[in-house]
């Protein structure tokens, strides 16, 4: 279980300082990030929109409770990172370019299946049990 937990903040750690750093950069504007936009045949502004949710994403990966922000956060992140590999071989820029997404993708389904249970939708804290729906709807059809 120790094992579990330190892979599981070690790949939440590398996904969410990526999606911070990059966000980061993404909002400065800087005329690196401009170039790379033009490049991939995105406009500049499409650098503050992903730029944003990239910084949101890291902020709700680390942030504790909030399961459901979480599973979106993940979902956001597997289609930011699809689409930044796709486009990449789309213009050409061959598999280079694209493996640094596709490996940061495979460590955000890394954390994501190693999350513990206190992380996932649906679950319950420790020691809580599960109410009994099919007994209050019985209660109540009486």
């Amino acid at each position: 279980m120790k094992a579990k937990n330190i892979g599981y903040w070690i790949t939440t750690g590398l996904v969410a300082a990526a999606f911070a750093f990059g966000g980061a950069m993404d909002l400065s504007g800087s005329a690196e990030v401009l170039a790379g936009m033009a490049h991939l045949g995105y406009p500049a502004y499409f650098a503050t929109v992903i730029g944003v949710w990239k910084v949101l994403a890291a902020v709700a990966l680390l942030a504790p409770g909030l399961p459901r922000l979480k599973e979106w956060a993940y979902a956001g992140i597997v289609f930011d990172l699809t689409g930044a590999a796709i486009s990449h071989l789309a213009v050409g820029d061959g598999m280079g370019k694209a493996a640094a997404p596709i490996i940061l993708c495979v460590l955000a389904a890394a954390s994501w299946a190693l999350r513990p249970s206190t992380r996932i939708l649906g679950s319950l804290p420790l020691g809580a049990s599960q109410p009994d729906t099919l007994a209050g709807a019985r209660a109540t059809a009486s």
